[in-house]
């Protein structure tokens, strides 16, 4: 296996490149007590598709800047004792998916909350305005505004606003709610978990928007890091503001808030990842405190891994 990285034993120890504001704990404490102020006005709407056993469900709630927040919602229909929820995210520019999956875990007796990111391929309403850019990117919008304009904010106290609603939930058992997904998906599951330290369990893969700094040293910002590029080419193109954009960046990198995750991880990480490196994918698994494994795809990248999808079942499964 060639080797586009760090050797193993130095990816267990790394510890990430991007800076951390010197505010951090107060910025994100800030934007709890933002979301947590917002009356969620939680509305259920049937769906047109019909499954045998299973409900299923538009859902939504209004996140912070007043945005509605659209995510597909699948439970048991024989609903008796509270029972366990999964909450699932998606990749960058994509959406909740088919009801498949969803229905898949509802039938063996998980209420299921997958997600729209705002402003991306599903449902949900993005109606913030920033100064500066909105071409080509999400990391970099709100980066020449007020750090509280920067859209992941929005999108990381989203997900904790899903697990809060999925917690006060009549049929959801709240000390067991889980969170799932891949590359954007594992990157808020940590968000998530980190922001709501109930989440229980926690099962993300090759996570995104983690140490942008490190992403940028290894020439990889391309593919889903392009707007990185993008924006020192268009807005700084002699690297004037590189600290003060990259310290800013770090507002809304995971690795950051990996700390405060207190549920158990389970974490897939392909070695041959070109798009979210495992060097960046390690340096927030590595500040995890809670329990934690990684299960390791040396020959995979940013694809399918097999068996990952049976493992993580399993996962929420146990006891």
């Amino acid at each position: 296996m060639p080797l586009i990285d760090l050797p193993l034993a130095q990816l267990l120890t790394y510890e990430g490149r991007n800076p951390k504001p010197e505010d951090f704990d107060a910025y994100w404490q800030r934007g709890l007590a933002d979301m947590k102020a917002i009356d969620p006005a939680v509305e259920l709407v049937a769906s047109n598709f019909i499954a045998p056993g299973v409900e299923c469900f538009d859902l939504y709630f209004t996140g912070v800047g007043g945005a509605r927040i659209h995510a597909k919602y699948a439970r048991p229909k024989q609903v008796g004792e509270p029972h366990p929820a999964i909450l699932m995210f998606h990749g960058y520019a994509g959406h909740a998916g088919d009801w498949l999956d969803k229905v898949g875990y509802a039938a063996l007796g998980f209420s299921v909350l997958a997600m729209d990111v705002r402003g991306q391929g599903g449902s949900s309403q993005d109606c913030g305005s920033v100064r500066g850019t909105t071409l080509n990117g999400h990391i970099i919008r709100g980066l020449d505004d007020h750090p509280d304009q920067l859209l992941f904010r929005q999108v990381f106290l989203d997900t904790a606003k899903l697990a809060e609603v999925a917690m006060q939930l009549p049929e959801v058992d709240a000390t067991k709610v889980y969170a799932t997904g891949g590359s954007q998906g594992g990157g808020l599951t940590l968000a998530c978990a980190a922001l709501e330290p109930r989440i229980a369990k926690v099962a993300p893969a090759y996570p995104f928007l983690c140490d942008y700094r490190r992403v940028w040293e290894m020439d990889l910002a391309t593919q889903a890091y392009q707007e990185l590029r993008n924006y020192f080419r268009s807005h700084d193109p002699r690297h004037e503001r590189e600290e003060e954009i990259f310290t800013t960046l770090g507002y809304i990198d995971v690795q950051h808030l990996a700390s405060r995750i207190r549920g158990k991880v389970q974490m897939a990480v392909g070695l041959a990842d070109t798009i979210c490196p495992p060097s960046t994918q390690f340096a927030a698994y590595n500040r995890i405190p809670s329990e934690k494994r990684y299960l390791l795809y040396p020959d995979f990248g940013h694809e399918h891994l097999p068996g990952f999808a049976d493992a993580t079942l399993s996962f929420f499964l146990a006891d």
